[in-house]
């Protein structure tokens, strides 16, 4: 009898630890998924298990504003390798596969934390100066879209995110009637009441900038070799040079481009999806007074800092741009250089730059498991099968589609490595045509870079902007990208896929 009251107060206990203050209807979905999961197992075996995982691990994606998906999506992963469904050692290569990535995340966005001064002074002049958000958001997707087929999608980001955040901390801090604007968690309650307004537009304004920006980032990179990492796998395999790939893509990348900006001003003009929202005047008076501040209080040594981090960022892009060495690579050298000139050598502060990057590369190592689960159980391998057994024009649609499906809920370079495995034998085995190949190549290009935006999960940048920490000021959880990349997920996919029949 004396165990009964034991049990039940450690059951308790473990209820209200197990995720923390996520609610408790979340607790108990994972917890059910997880015992469900060995169920099917058993009675359906490993590959409709996988499938399982694969939809759950989802929906803790989908559900990241209410817990950050590491813990539970952690959990998910352990128990795919615990039944067999995948691997240590398979892990292991999908994680050396993604070693650019993962080096791009821990040091490239520490990198552009050494950098905020100068960006943020440079883009709140451009900010400030651009009235008309229909103007801004066209300049944005322009922008961001161009450097994007030349430089990394998610460094051009972790620039926006990191602006971003610090427009919104100077104005919370003004804002604020409670000190504590570095809280993650600041909440309206610690607002004054006649901010709660401007505070709401506020939000609206960069949630628009900055998918504006992410979705520029998929639009522009499909355009060249180095535009998106999957790129380069794709064009290694067409033996194609980084002209030939632009030659190649181009009949149906640059269509693609220009609906992009169509559907920017489109969305903007209409004030559609939840685009269009402008910068109220209050906020941009204070962000104006907050600018004014810091020029008259800018000391000789702040100037000369700012200067340094300018020429190290044009160093920067260049160096991104030639591809010297690994962008994460890169990122450290930034770090090394500006944090030495600086004089910033004690390690908390150092170690600050650090704290956006890792959470997410700890989630990408964890996607990582889930994608050498679908490699272990060759979940896609029917589909793929499938979509090449189809005539030409059917064949380049599918594979255009089922590119686009599969990278919206999988690696976009882990989908594009499959079917080029599969494509370069059928073309060495005489089944396909040089010509017909390259048409097929073209179309893993653009079904792995653009109708992989339809979910958040399709693409690294989005993903990255959805586990950031503006995203939780800003309210933007999976649902709202959903809704935010809707149109130009539709405009650009069937911009892509008419213009790559029209070419075929």
């Amino acid at each position: 009898m004396s165990a009964a009251p034991f049990i039940i107060r450690n059951v308790q206990v473990f209820a209200d630890s197990f995720l923390g203050q996520a609610p408790k209807w979340y607790k108990l979905t994972i917890l059910v998924c997880l015992l469900l999961n060995v169920c099917i197992f058993v009675v359906l075996g490993p590959l409709i298990t996988g499938w399982a995982i694969l939809s759950q691990f989802i929906l803790t994606l989908a559900m990241s504003l209410k817990c950050f998906p590491l813990q539970p999506g952690g959990l998910l992963a352990l128990q795919a390798v615990l039944l067999g469904l995948t691997d240590t050692q398979t892990i292991y290569k999908e994680v050396e596969h993604g070693l650019p990535v993962l080096l791009l995340v821990i040091f490239m966005v520490a990198g552009v934390h050494f950098l905020r001064e100068m960006l943020f002074r440079v883009i709140s002049h451009i900010l400030l100066w651009i009235k008309s958000p229909l103007v801004l958001s066209f300049v944005t997707v322009v922008v961001v879209s161009v450097l994007s087929a030349f430089l990394d999608a998610l460094t051009i980001l972790a620039v926006l995110v990191a602006v971003s955040a610090g427009f919104y901390e100077v104005y919370q801090r003004v804002i604020s009637c409670a000190d504590h604007p570095d809280d993650p968690e600041l909440t309206d309650p610690g607002v004054a009441e006649i901010h709660c307004q401007d505070i709401e537009g506020f939000r609206s304004f960069l949630r628009s900038l900055l998918m504006h920006g992410a979705i520029a980032t998929a639009i522009g990179g499909v355009c060249t070799l180095v535009g998106e990492p999957e790129n380069i796998v794709i064009g290694t395999e067409a033996g194609w040079s980084f002209m030939e790939f632009f030659s190649k893509v181009a009949p149906a990348s640059i269509p693609t481009l220009l609906a992009g900006f169509v559907t920017c001003l489109v969305v903007e003009k209409m004030k559609w999806f939840g685009y269009g929202a402008e910068l109220p005047a209050g906020v941009r008076r204070i962000l104006q007074d907050e600018d004014r501040k810091l020029r008259e209080a800018a000391t000789p040594r702040d100037h000369f800092i700012i200067v340094i981090q300018a020429v190290v960022a044009f160093l920067m892009v260049f160096a991104l741009a030639l591809h010297v060495a690994e962008i994460g690579l890169i990122g450290l050298t930034v770090i090394v250089v500006v944090s030495a000139i600086a004089g910033v050598t004690d390690e908390p502060r150092i170690a600050k730059a650090f704290l956006p990057g890792l959470p997410f590369a700890s989630l990408l190592v964890v996607f990582y498991v889930v994608v050498a689960m679908i490699g272990s159980q060759q979940m896609f391998k029917p589909v793929i099968e499938w979509a090449l057994t189809l005539e030409p024009q059917q064949q380049i649609i599918m594979i255009f589609v089922t590119n686009g499906v599969l990278s919206a809920i999988s690696d976009n370079v882990f989908v594009a490595a499959i079917y080029m495995k599969e494509l370069k034998a059928a073309l060495d085995s005489g089944i396909t045509s040089r010509a017909m190949f390259d048409a097929q190549s073209v179309a893993v290009v653009m079904g792995t870079g653009i109708p992989s935006m339809f979910t958040p999960n399709g693409q690294a940048a989005f993903l990255y902007l959805l586990m950031s920490q503006i995203a939780m000021l800003i309210r933007l959880n999976y649902l709202r990208m959903l809704v935010m990349a809707f149109p130009y997920a539709v405009v650009t996919s069937a911009v892509a896929g008419m213009a790559m029949l029209w070419t075929l």
